[in-house]
């Protein structure tokens, strides 16, 4: 088995595809809307990467997910707590620099941690971003 995809819960699907590929330089992996189920499956990923996706799922109503869980669901995003994803560069501060320059707008600037150089942004949706550039993984 292996990772094909991971999920992100957005409030705009279209938000979040322009803020994925625009800024972040991610390409569309499948954008997919099937009108009489409205729903519309949308993933990205990393250029060079391609059996890695994100799917950027909207946040759903009833009858797949009740009024007080849609809400319990997007307060979590607000706070940034509803997922994270981890992207790894080789040079967090160029990366910092590129992405800041593009509209980014980060909740914590580069910093060195004892595994190398850490940062943080967040989506337009809330949710938690970690740009990492690892110098010494963690050993098990």
């Amino acid at each position: 088995m292996k990772i094909a995809n991971a999920q992100l819960w957005v409030h705009d699907q279209d938000e979040a595809l322009a803020f994925y590929t625009r800024k972040l330089g991610m390409e569309v992996r499948v954008d997919v809307t099937i009108p009489e189920m409205g729903f519309r499956w949308l993933t990205v990923g990393p250029v060079g990467q391609p059996d890695v996706a994100i799917v950027l799922m909207a946040v759903p109503g009833p009858p797949v997910m009740d009024a007080a869980t849609n809400e319990q669901v997007r307060d979590l995003m607000a706070k940034g707590f509803a997922g994270t994803v981890f992207l790894a560069t080789d040079d967090c501060r160029a990366a910092f620099e590129e992405l800041t320059g593009r509209g980014v707008e980060f909740v914590e600037e580069p910093g060195e941690r004892p595994y190398g150089v850490d940062s943080a942004f967040r989506d337009p949706s809330g949710n938690h971003i970690r740009l990492t550039e690892v110098r010494h993984p963690a050993v098990a």
